[in-house]
Formats: structure tokens, sequence, C-alpha cells
């Protein structure tokens, strides 16, 4: 069973750093669709880096001076991270690489242990083989509650998102501020483990009534007991010193970290769930940026869609009443027609044939034909008395003319419209069909404000031959 869980561990991992290579090689982002997503899109090359390099990331969480640059410190065995009495030393996040692979070390000693929750025993050289070879980095943050809080909380978060386990450190029962910040932190959905810091501070009842607290109170509802740790990371000890005068006296030091446990807590998380954290992470904050940069294409690509249409809807109305002849407006607005269908194509990443935008044309066409003929009618009609009334009343044929330009052009808006729509759903009329898709088109078209434009733009361009 184990072997058959590593492997699919592995294939898992595989996957993700497959299916996110292509996607980002996919991603078709014009240089306009770029801005603004600058951030996001680093950070995206920057994960496809983590899972190509197996760099597993624990962040550590909490307010100021909870000890949590400490807590990393005892962690990784030196003072890599700035402690300090200064409130909110750690001003930005910072990262350590972490060999957890550590030699045995020796039992505490009475003094340091006396009191403790925690087992003597010496902790061996372990291997775990999900995650061997993966390098571990560990990541201190500023206090979520520092002064210019709102930076800090952003630069929190976005460390909370590459985060594969995140720790949240504590020292004495919880505040709402802490509530409210394990909550936030645990919607992003990584594994996480509550570190309750300080405990060497407390006599043993209080710290396992504070404990149980937490445990039973506090954070039922978000974290089960198997996900809470009591540790000291710098615990004081008493020592006792020879006074110059000959007397004793005790004097507090700082003694061996007591975080064994939760060393223990971290390699059972890695065996659980191994490279597994690395792809689901992976899969999540793509996930995230896809949303974004999906919003951003829907949004850049229908301002450009919105001009080609609008600039087609009057070379269409132009053409139309400038032309005599109804054969020939009529074969000049399909030309159009599908030639505005075929830009709309390449611009969402749909390309068509001259056919097939022919084909999408008509059944459009077919489509506002079947909603209400009335101004098709029309339009065939007045392309006719236009013609007949081109030998005899120029004011006569420039009404007819404007009248029939204007609507060529709202029935050319009304077709892009509709191929945009349909283009921009993933070449989809959705679950109810074009019929049902193009009725709601036109009803939220706005047609008085449309036909004004164009009937404007007509006599600005040409407006001596218009009464």
């Amino acid at each position: 069973m184990a072997r058959r869980n590593t492997l699919q561990d592995d294939l898992n991992y595989q996957q993700a750093k497959r299916s996110l290579r292509q996607w980002v090689a996919q991603l078709d982002l014009r240089p306009q669709e770029v801005t603004g997503l600058e951030a996001e899109l680093e950070g995206l090359q920057a994960l496809l880096d983590k899972l190509e390099t197996e760099v597993i990331h624990i962040a550590a969480f909490g307010l100021v001076g909870r000890g949590k640059s400490s807590l990393l410190n005892a962690l990784l065995g030196e003072p890599v991270f700035e402690t300090g009495p200064t409130h909110g030393v750690t001003r930005t996040h910072r990262a350590a690489a972490w060999n957890i692979s550590w030699e045995t070390r020796p039992k505490a000693s009475s003094a340091q242990t006396q009191g403790s929750h925690l087992p003597p025993a010496s902790i061996q050289s372990v291997q775990v083989a999900h995650w061997q070879g993966s390098r571990l980095e560990l990541i201190d943050t500023p206090g979520l509650d520092e002064v210019d809080g709102e930076e800090r909380a952003r630069l929190a978060q976005e460390v909370a998102q590459r985060a594969d386990l995140i720790l949240f450190v504590v020292c004495g029962d919880l505040t709402r501020v802490e509530f409210e910040a394990l909550a936030t932190l645990r919607e992003a959905g990584k594994p996480m483990l509550l570190v309750f810091n300080k405990i060497d501070q407390y006599p043993e009842a209080d710290r396992q009534a504070i404990y149980d607290k937490i445990r039973n109170e506090r954070v039922r509802q978000l974290l089960s007991p198997n996900e809470i740790v009591m540790v000291a990371a710098s615990p004081r000890v008493p020592r006792l010193v020879q006074r110059p005068d000959g007397s004793f006296a005790a004097q507090m030091e700082v003694g061996s970290p007591q975080v064994d446990e939760l060393r223990l807590k971290i390699l059972e998380v890695l065996h659980r769930e191994g490279r597994s954290l690395l792809a689901l992470n992976a899969l999540l904050f793509a996930d995230r940026v896809n949303q974004q940069v999906i919003e951003r294409k829907l949004q850049t690509r229908a301002q450009q869609a919105q001009d080609l249409i609008a600039s087609a809807a009057r070379t269409k109305a132009l053409v139309v009443a400038l032309n005599p002849i109804t054969l020939l407006d009529t074969l000049g607005g399909l030309a159009i027609d599908v030639t505005l269908i075929l830009r709309l194509s390449r611009l969402y990443g749909w390309p068509m044939s001259t056919a097939g935008a022919t084909q999408l044309l008509q059944k459009i066409v077919l489509s506002m034909l079947s909603l209400g003929a009335g101004e098709w009618v029309a339009l065939l009609g007045l392309g006719s008395l236009k013609t007949l009334l081109g030998g005899f009343s120029l004011g006569a044929y420039g009404s007819v003319a404007l009248t029939q330009a204007v609507l060529a052009g709202f029935s050319c808006y009304a077709i892009g419209e509709s191929a945009r729509r349909y283009l921009a759903q993933g070449a989809s009329w959705g679950p109810e069909g074009p019929k049902a898709a193009i009725a709601q088109i036109l009803a939220d078209l706005d047609e008085a404000s449309i036909t004004a434009r164009l009937r404007e733009e007509i006599r600005r361009k040409i407006g001596f031959a218009f009464p």
C-alpha cells in the first residue's frame, strides 16, 4: 500500500508539473492584457520553478511577539532569523533552507523538560521517501498586527498562497485578531499546524487549561486536535550561579528548544502528503491566476471587439448609404459582416474559415428573422425604393438612403455583438441555444442610441447628400 501511495504521489506531482507547463505556454496574453497582472504572472513562473526544483515552503504566521522567528531558528538549529525585544523585528518576509535530516540529539536535561508535556526521548535520523530529494524552505513573516498592517497583511496573504504548510504561532489563548487571521488563512486550503509557543512561561495547570480551551472552544471548527502542538522555542531555564560574596542565586538563561514534537508533526504531514503538497498548491494558485487572466482577457478583448463592431457598423452604413443598387448593398453588407466575424474569431482565439464565418452569420440572421422580420423586410424594401428614386429626387433618395443605412449599420452591430458573445463563451451559445441568446442580446442593445450615433456619423461623413 505504501508503495502504491508513493507511486500515486509521484504521478500527481508529475501531472501537476506538466499541466502547469502547458498552461503557462498557452496563456496567449497580448501586451495590453499583461498590464496589471505582472505580479501574478511572476508568481506563476516562480511556482513553476518551484515545481521543477521541488521546494516545499513552510511559512510561520502570527501576531507580533509570538516567537515566530525564534521558532524557525529552533527548527533550523541556528540563529538565521532576527529576533529581539523590539516590537516587530521582522519587517519583511525572509526564507532559509532547512535540512530536516538532523543527527541524533541527546536527551534533554530534567531542568529543561520539567513540567513539560514533551517526551525527553531523542529523535533519530529520519528518511521519508515521499519527499526525499525535495528542499524544505522555512519562511518568516511580519506580525499580522504590525504597524502598516495592511501592507504586511497583504504580504502575509501572498506568502500564504504560495506556502505548502502554514505554522500559525500563538503564545496563549487566542485573541479575536488571531482567530480572524487564523480563519482567513484556513481559507487558503493549505495544511496548517497551530503552534502554542512559550509554554515554559506557564505553570503546568495553566498551560494545560489554555491548551484545552484552544482545542475544545477556540479552533474546534477550524482545526483538529492533531493539528495543535505545544513548544518552547526559546525557553528560559534557571541556572545556579555563585555571587561574588560566595552566596548562590538562580539566573535565567536560554535553554535548549523544545520543538521536537513540532518536528514530528511536520514529518507526519510530509509523510502523509509529500509532493502532493506541491502539486495541490501549484494547481490552486494557477486556478486563481487563471480566473484573473480570464477576466482581463474578457475586459480587454470586449473593448477591442466593441471597437471592431462599431467600425464595421459605420462602414456598412456608409456603403449602403452611397450605393444606389440593392443587390450591391446586400453583397457588400454580407462581405462586411463576414469580415467582422472573421476578425472577432481571431481576437477571441477561435479562428474560423470564411465558410465557417458565413455559416455563423447565417445562423445569426435566421435567428433574428425568426424573432421579428420587420426591420429586415423594411431594409430590403427601402433598398428597392432607393434604386427607383435614384434618377428622380435627390432629397427623397437621400432620406430613404439614410434610413436604410442606419438600419444596415444597426443590423451589423447586432450581428457583431451576437458573434462576440458566442466567441467569448468559447464558441458556444450556452444551454438555451442561439435563438434565446440572440433574443437577449437584442433586448440588451440600446437601439435608439446606436441608430442615433450612426445617423450622426453618416451625416457628418457625407452630409451633402442628405436633407
